[in-house]
């Protein structure tokens, strides 16, 4: 049995913080667009399981992406995690929001893999996935990653 340290307890309670920060329904709707748009552009010839995805930076700037398929399956790449390594290599190194659209019923959350990398930039992002409809649902991470991997970062 793991007892959990005083350190391991802060930073899980900082990784599962309640404290989203405030995006506006104008920078939501942008996002949504900018994930619709990139989910057209997906490249899914064998789930047909278009995603797309929009993430914003801590300094407001936003990349977007789309799921990738490849033959090798372990190879194809999602749409969320696309986003956010979009995002730091045009500089970001934290994100305080994803949006995420499909062209379903009911709006669709990331997998494990987009959201344990989503843990690595944007621990407290605030998380809105859309439907076809117009739908939507708003999470927290600590809502879709309850206990989340974290290291600790060396100076």
């Amino acid at each position: 049995m793991h007892t959990v340290t005083v350190a391991e307890a802060t930073r899980q309670s900082e990784f599962s913080s309640p404290e989203m920060p405030k995006i506006t329904e104008t920078q939501w709707k942008a996002l949504a667009e900018a994930a619709k748009a990139s989910c057209e552009r997906a490249y899914c010839p064998y789930s047909h399981f278009a995603v797309g995805a929009a993430v914003m930076g801590g300094d407001g700037a936003t990349a977007s992406g789309c799921n990738v398929e490849n033959a090798s399956f372990g190879s194809t790449i999602c749409a969320e995690r696309n986003a956010i390594f979009r995002a730091v290599a045009d500089g970001a190194r934290s994100i305080v929001a994803l949006a995420i659209y499909t062209p379903t019923a009911e709006p669709v959350t990331p997998c494990g893999a987009c959201r344990q990398v989503l843990a690595e930039f944007g621990g407290n992002a605030a998380i809105r996935a859309f439907a076809l409809d117009g739908r939507s649902a708003e999470y927290t991470l600590a809502q879709l990653l309850p206990a989340g991997f974290r290291m600790e970062k060396p100076p």
